[in-house]
This record gives structure tokens, sequence and C-alpha cells, in this order.
């Protein structure tokens, strides 16, 4: 298995986690735990942190896919490079980086993490074509 296709397994692994996030924090809502457990027709409060987490990883969602398409055609083109490793690496701290700088609400920091995983996208998406 290539290094990316591990990235790309420590990313996936990452979107469990982010999952998880959001119903954690909105847990010490009174009244979450059984809003949640039915049949959620009606919207509810689940706070600022909750709803940053998931924002956060509703964007993750948004760049995985991507990511995902790219080291997958990377591995079958048998392109894996040294440029590729360190995209890989570069999207994977970058979405690392991304969770507590939105759900902390920190302001352009935030989207620097998000621009340092785009150009890791980038750079695997370019060692397709050298």
């Amino acid at each position: 298995m290539t290094y990316e296709l591990w990235i790309l397994v420590w990313a996936a692994i990452l979107g469990i986690v982010q999952l998880s996030l959001p119903p954690v924090a909105a847990m010490s809502r009174k009244g979450y735990a059984r809003w949640n457990a039915g049949p959620r027709d009606t919207a509810f409060d689940v706070g600022p942190l909750a709803g940053r987490l998931n924002r956060a990883f509703a964007n993750f969602k948004e760049t995985f896919v991507f990511f995902a398409v790219i080291v997958v055609a990377l591995t079958f083109a048998g392109k894996s490079s040294e440029l590729s490793r360190w995209g890989a690496d570069l999207y994977l701290a970058g979405r690392i980086f991304y969770i507590p700088l939105y759900a902390f609400g920190v302001v352009g920091v935030r989207s620097l993490a998000w621009i340092v995983s785009l150009i890791g996208i980038l750079m695997c998406l370019s060692a397709l074509f050298v």
C-alpha cells in the first residue's frame, strides 16, 4: 500500500472522529439526548461549539472526496512520489489543525489551515502529471 493510501486511511479515521464530535459537544444541552433519539422533525439549538464542529465536518466532506479520488488515481497510475507524499501530509495536517481552529472560532488562521490542505491536494494532483 502506498504512503498516500495510508494517509487517506488516516484522513478517513479523522472523518469518523469528526462525525462524532458535534453530538458529543451537544450532549451538554438540555433535551439534546431525547431530541437526538427521536425523529428530529424540528431543529434543535445544539449551541455554538457543536454548530462549528458540524460546519467543520461539512467542510471536511467537501475536500475529502477530491483527495480520495486523487490518491486512488496516484496509486493506480504508480505515480507516488516525494511531491505526492508531501502533499498528502499537508492535506492531513491542514485538516487536523482546521478542527480546533474552527471549533474555537479562530479567525484567519483557520483559513490558512484550509489553504494548506488545498495546497496538499494540488500537490498530489500535480504529481499525477509529472
